[in-house]
């Protein structure tokens, strides 16, 4: 009886999954594996641990109780496994982040004679796959975008009626209890809870998507980040679903951004934790521990902020638009080095993604990838008063202001009274902290 060990990683799903496929292929039993590996634990938050333990529990019912999980390093978990199951071979889906290349290479390396076979990957495109003419990367994404879609995407793959699941006779160190979360609430984990998210928002919010993913006070947009991150389902499953209205092309490219930022730091691996354009290395940044905080608590005193940066530490999630308006808020307001709000985002978030976390943060601070985004500033109130016009996501989230009426919610300090009771003063004055970071950003350019 020859076994296979399929080592799952960020692919942790049965359907459309080409890596399950080859390693069903390859041997009459499939072991499913997966490594609590410290190096990747350590810096991740409580809400993302415990989202990872929910999508193992249910891989775990649905592979038959037949999961192993082992802690350790995994060049030396891998071959060990292989020692004691006698597997003939291990099938990942590739991964393209900075340690997740070298680690597997560390494993290749350590199998010897056994091969690791990757198939597939977790992105529509692999990264590092679609280049210009000339071989080099794209760098900006419109260009990247039209490349992606005259290239096209695969279909997905079958899912497979049966496996023959084994253990492999491993003991198994069982998946660890959650982190204590402190009243965050989490949505249902796994790849069955994708599915029914994915169905649920085809039907009843892609239609009106174009008008819905801005709107923070709805449920206008998918919420699949978390899943997407780890594998939950697959973008191909998505892409396969989605049709050629406005919306669903519109939602197609959200998809084809997080593809297009995989590729950005497969190409430049360094471009993580510093600026992917050096010429804005010298950019001037302040680092004030009261006023970071007062951003991380929700305190700054501009409703719009503040009702985002809570929503971040009740939900461990946050709306795309309202990511967008905090983070400029933090590098252009505060005048914060990105990368500190940066690495807030991944202790808090559900669905911290270390490509789309930190290109994203570098594509609101105009260090990254983006042609000319310096002079964009985002103002917090007219963010608000444009995608939060009734003024009840704010409402939602801050309390303080929930018998604020109409306008006023995104204004207090224009109230007869002044700023309700319990609720800050703004922190500083953002038609002056604007200038003052388009001074700043044009000392460098």
């Amino acid at each position: 009886m020859s076994l296979s060990v399929l080592w799952l990683r960020r692919d942790l799903r049965l359907a459309d999954s080409p890596a399950l496929l080859a390693a069903r292929d390859a041997g009459d039993e499939v072991v499913p594996l997966f490594v609590l590996d410290d190096v990747l634990r350590r810096p991740a938050g409580a809400p993302r641990l415990a989202f990872l333990h929910g999508c193992l529990r249910d891989l775990y019912e649905r592979t038959d109780g037949r999961l192993r999980i082992l802690p350790g390093r995994p060049e030396t978990v891998l071959p060990r496994v292989i020692r004691e199951t006698g597997a003939t071979s291990v099938h990942i889906s590739s991964d393209h982040g900075p340690y997740g290349r070298e680690r597997d290479e560390r494993v290749r390396r350590a199998l010897d004679d056994v091969p690791l076979v990757a198939t597939g990957s977790p992105y529509g495109v692999t990264p590092g796959t679609l280049t210009k003419a000339d071989g080099s990367p794209y760098k900006v994404f419109t260009p990247y975008a039209r490349a992606w879609r005259e290239r096209g995407i695969r279909s997905p793959a079958t899912t497979p009626r049966k496996v023959a699941w084994s253990d492999g006779g491993l003991r198994s160190d069982g998946i660890p209890a959650d982190p204590d979360l402190g009243g965050v609430r989490l949505p249902a984990a796994g790849e069955r809870a994708a599915l029914q998210r994915w169905r649920t928002f085809r039907e009843r919010a892609l239609p009106s998507y174009d008008e819905g993913r801005n709107r923070p006070a709805t449920a206008g947009t998918s919420e699949l980040s978390a899943y997407l991150k780890y594998g939950c389902l697959h973008p191909r499953t998505l892409h396969a679903d989605l049709g050629d209205s406005d919306a669903d092309r519109t939602f197609a490219s959200e998809l084809i951004w997080r593809d297009f930022y995989a590729d950005v730091l497969w190409h430049r691996p360094d471009s993580a934790r510093r600026d992917w354009n050096a010429a804005m290395a010298a950019l001037p940044y302040d680092d004030d521990d009261a006023l970071f905080e007062a951003w991380a608590q929700g305190r700054t005193g501009y409703p719009f902020v503040d009702a985002g940066m809570r929503q971040l530490l009740g939900e461990a999630w946050m709306h795309n638009r309202v990511r967008m308006v905090v983070a400029s808020f933090l590098v252009k307001d505060l005048h914060v080095y990105w990368t500190r709000g940066a690495r807030h985002f991944m202790r808090h978030l559900r669905d911290g993604d270390l490509a789309s976390n930190s290109h994203g943060w570098q594509w609101v601070a105009g260090t990254g990838t983006d042609a000319a985004p310096y002079f964009r500033v985002f103002n917090p109130v007219k963010q608000g008063l444009d995608h939060d016009p009734d003024g009840d996501y704010v409402r939602r989230w801050v309390p303080e202001l929930r018998d604020v009426p109409g306008r006023f919610v995104h204004e207090p300090w224009k109230l007869p009274g002044g700023v309700p009771k319990n609720y800050p003063e703004r922190i500083v004055d953002h038609g002056a902290e604007r200038a003052e970071a388009l001074r700043r950003y044009a000392s460098v350019r």
